[in-house]
């Protein structure tokens, strides 16, 4: 299992905000994510937001650290990505 995770530089909400993602697919980023105990509501469209406190835990536990600009460019090449303005269920 491999995921990835960008460093926590999005603001919203009075946070810094990381993204959560897998290239392979959502039922793996959904299971990494529940064994963190993240909740569901912080999945977006194809990514979860992780709050900057917990960037250190979710690397712990084996998310690997990319850029911003890799985060986009993996999630294009796996076919994974869902721009805002689609919706889509929760898969």
């Amino acid at each position: 299992m491999t995921v990835y995770i960008d460093p926590p530089v999005w603001p919203g909400h009075g946070h810094l905000w990381s993204h959560l993602i897998s290239d392979v697919s959502f039922d793996e980023l959904h299971l990494f994510a529940a064994e963190l105990g993240v909740p569901s509501r912080a999945f977006e469209r194809d990514h979860y937001d992780i709050p900057s406190h917990r960037y250190a835990e979710c690397v712990r536990a084996g998310a690997v650290e990319v850029s911003s600009r890799e985060v986009v460019r993996l999630l294009h090449e796996s076919g994974l990505r869902r721009p805002k303005g689609r919706t889509q269920p929760r898969t």
